[in-house]
């Protein structure tokens, strides 16, 4: 039986030339931002013998006069509109637990969400009871963010026929400092599969459907077999998005899609060796920046 070993090697520096991202101003904790009384301090910063100090890992980021440090690795910090990708933890009365990458569970409640068949509704007692006929433990769900409690945690929402109940496909949890803000998230790509791209972390793939069910309410999760094609596209997607977060690439449509491309003259299971990641990634990053012009 054939069988490859490999032996631990020196990690090589990144190189300067690889993007505008390494522009970027990169501070430790500890380390001294500005010594300049009239910025005023945010997230990520505190003042100390009147300078500000970094008390986070990550890039600094300045609006105006507010400086912030956004963390390079965190646990996800909701935002009213987000876009997220997250796991049924348990059913409770009239609301779900949802796991979603943040520091506390959210929430999504039974009355902030499409009953089967998209009817509009005061929710009953019968709801109640077959709240586990809707969702349940394990399942995995789309939803937008409805609200931010004081505390930190989360409520979400399924109100709309794009949101609610994932069938098949894989999911990736990346750290939520790489998936890049748009205007959406949900993406058809045209190599034969979609992605949702949480802006928790929590990344969806999925084979695209043919026809998109429009009375389902978001509960008719298609369980019929995927075809080889359509698993090989999917697992080829999954190893680009691994390779170009283990390259900190920010991840969005154009990015998995330019990866996914130069990607195709090699094996699935070759794509995770380190001399193809570094191959595949630095053609991924020239033809983004020639994008960007």
């Amino acid at each position: 039986m054939a069988m490859e070993m490999r032996l631990p090697v020196a990690r090589k520096p990144l190189s300067e030339s690889v993007g505008r991202d390494t522009k970027k101003h990169l501070v430790v904790p500890g380390d001294t931002i500005t010594t300049d009384t009239g910025f005023m301090r945010g997230h990520g910063t505190y003042m100390g013998e009147e300078k500000l100090i970094a008390s986070v890992a990550g890039s600094v980021e300045r609006v105006n006069k507010l400086i912030c440090v956004k963390a390079l690795k965190t646990r996800y910090n909701g935002e009213v509109g987000d876009i997220v990708v997250g796991r049924i933890t348990e059913v409770q009365q009239k609301r779900w637990k949802v796991e979603t990458n943040s520091r506390l569970d959210s929430v999504l409640l039974l009355s902030s969400m499409n009953l089967p068949g998209g009817e509009l509704r005061r929710r009953s007692a019968e709801d109640e009871l077959a709240m586990r006929g809707f969702l349940q433990e394990g399942d995995l769900i789309s939803a937008e963010v409805q609200a931010v409690f004081s505390d930190g945690a989360v409520s979400l929402h399924t109100r709309s026929l794009k949101y609610g109940k994932l069938g098949q496909g894989v999911l990736v949890q990346v750290s939520p400092s790489l998936v890049k803000r748009q205007k959406t998230h949900f993406h058809d790509l045209p190599c034969g599969a979609s992605v949702i791209l949480g802006n928790n972390g929590f990344i969806w793939i999925y084979p695209t459907p043919e026809h998109k069910e429009e009375g389902a309410g978001g509960f008719a999760a298609d369980l019929e077999p995927v075809s080889l094609a359509d698993r090989e596209v999917i697992s080829r997607l999954r190893n680009c998005i691994v390779l170009l977060v283990t390259q900190r690439v920010m991840l969005y449509d154009t990015s998995i899609l330019y990866c996914y491309e130069a990607s195709l003259p090699h094996q699935i299971k070759d794509l995770l060796k380190p001399e193809i990641m570094e191959e595949v990634v630095m053609e991924t990053r020239q033809r983004l920046l020639e994008q960007e012009g």
